[in-house]
């Protein structure tokens, strides 16, 4: 007799379902060339599920999806969740080792692709004695992913019978201080996050469209663009291409977008290009997360077009943000509360909950973590510990019960025995009138001890020089306690950052030894 699951539950089936008696004419998704409605959506998921089976891809197989944000993402996203496959949502703006990694990490049994990254896996995998299958959008290959989605003869009537507890997908941290690391979550994760996050601080609701600056691969594009959205029944724009200040802005005034997504790097770009306020004139709300946003840029924004945006973390193990500001309480600079349905808590150096205005790493308990890291049992136990999820973030909370940024753990300084965050000293630099971003990092002085070092990438126009130096100094002592400031400073064009937008400052301590 055949086992009867409890918790029955298959996140494919739930997003498209609740869509298709209240909205099944509704567009979904529109991306660079075409749109797709909820109705036509769920035919096409369930046409690649039946499709890709017929390549002997069993349930809880793995594969690589790499793949631009297109309308063909959701469906192939979805249709593997459908048939109990596990897509393993990867980067597409990686060097070929790190592709090379994670097939070898994941045991993958397929990649799906397109056809600007069909080489590199190729080289990949040539010399394997076990090849993965390979399916590009090349319309001459046997393997065509478009032939998979839009020439199915019959179609995958009934989801794969999961349970919420079961694996669902995977998605690989960016691995700034390490090897990448696969991140397992499970069906009732991604709903959870539109139950909280979506519902409960941006409030989204069936005639907001949405645009993610965020790519479908990360876990905040992945809510943004397709979690969110879906759950309600609104539209997602798609854009394969980088985001610039001047695409988006196109974009936002072409689809008269309501909820934009973006990161603090994008927002400083989209700040210093003198945009035209009427084409964010249909924003009723701007959102941030990736890296703490500084809160200059805040302000900025608010006083340019009369909207806030909403600061919040979030992170690959917790699928979404945590820790929000809202709409009736937002204060620049700061992360904001735990999202309803989240606990949080700060943990000292002593392994004790810290006090308040105590900076001390950050733990979060909730309903979309993570299950574990994939093959990586001693790090999934310093990080998955008794149903609370450590972050690698220090942070503050006062007596409001906000909470403050103060940097990575590996980031923090000690300074005449205090410590310093490097976004707190940041974002003083960057409130500079002269500078366009900051990165703070500790360098040893002749004595062998640790003081602020900053690299500075400068607006346009704008020469370096000793007085300048001294003028970057004497303003960081005026807005914080006089012995964080920096010592020295190095004046350079680019800083190194994640896909993200998260300053790799590792990299720049790298740099100095």
């Amino acid at each position: 007799m055949k086992e009867i699951k409890k918790n029955k539950y298959n996140a494919a089936y739930d997003l498209l379902i609740r869509n298709i008696d209240k909205n099944p004419d509704k567009i979904a998704f529109i991306d660079n060339n075409n749109s797709i409605t909820y109705q036509e959506l769920f035919r096409k998921v369930k046409a690649f599920s039946y499709s890709i089976k017929k390549y002997q891809i069993k349930e809880n197989d793995r594969i690589i999806l790499c793949m631009h944000d297109s309308i063909e993402y959701p469906i192939v996203f979805l249709g593997l969740i459908w048939s109990g496959i596990i897509p393993i949502c990867i980067n597409t703006m990686l060097p070929k080792k790190d592709y090379a990694y994670m097939l070898e990490d994941s045991e993958a049994k397929a990649i799906i692709t397109l056809s600007d990254f069909k080489n590199s896996f190729l080289s990949i995998i040539e010399n394997k004695k076990n090849k993965p299958l390979l399916i590009s959008d090349d319309n001459d290959e046997l393997n065509c992913l478009n032939k998979l989605i839009n020439q199915a003869e019959n179609s995958i009537e009934n989801p794969y019978d999961s349970n919420e507890n079961d694996v669902a997908f995977w998605l690989y941290s960016s691995g700034s201080t390490g090897t990448p690391k696969g991140t397992l979550h499970i069906h009732k994760s991604l709903i959870a996050t539109a139950n909280t996050y979506a519902k409960k601080i941006i409030k989204i609701n069936k005639n907001d469209i949405c645009f993610s600056a965020a790519k479908l691969f990360f876990a905040y594009g992945l809510g943004n663009a397709l979690t969110f959205p879906m759950s309600i029944g609104a539209t997602s724009i798609l854009m394969a291409g980088r985001p610039t200040a001047e695409s988006v802005s196109n974009i936002i005034k072409k689809y008269s977008v309501t909820l934009f997504f973006g990161v603090p790097t994008l927002y400083a770009a989209l700040l210093s290009s003198n945009i035209n306020i009427n084409d964010y004139q249909s924003l009723r709300l701007s959102i941030s997360a990736g890296e703490a946003l500084p809160a200059h840029l805040c302000e900025k924004w608010k006083k340019l077009l009369g909207i806030s945006i909403l600061d919040g973390i979030g992170s690959t193990e917790m699928l979404h943000i945590f820790i929000s500001n809202s709409i009736e309480d937002t204060i620049p600079g700061a992360s904001g509360r735990p999202v309803e349905g989240y606990k949080a808590r700060l943990i000292n150096d002593d392994g004790k909950e810290a006090f308040d205005d105590e900076i001390a790493e950050l733990e979060v308990q909730g309903p979309s973590s993570a299950i574990s890291y994939w093959k990586k049992p001693e790090k999934s136990k310093l990080t998955f510990k008794e149903n609370w999820v450590k972050t690698g973030d220090k942070y503050i909370r006062n007596k409001d019960g906000i909470y403050t940024y103060c940097g990575r753990v590996d980031d923090m300084m000690k300074v005449s025995g205090q410590y310093v965050s490097p976004f707190e000293v940041e974002a003083a630099l960057q409130n500079h009138k002269d500078v366009l971003e900051a990165a703070v990092v500790g360098e040893k002085d002749i004595n062998g001890l640790i003081k602020p070092k900053a690299f500075i990438v400068l607006n346009e126009n704008v020469s370096t020089s000793k007085n300048l130096e001294l003028e970057l100094t004497n303003h960081v002592k005026s807005q914080l306690t006089p012995f964080k400031y920096p010592r020295s400073y190095e004046f350079i064009d680019t800083l190194p950052k994640t896909a993200t937008g998260k300053i790799q400052r590792f990299k720049l301590r790298i740099k100095n030894d």
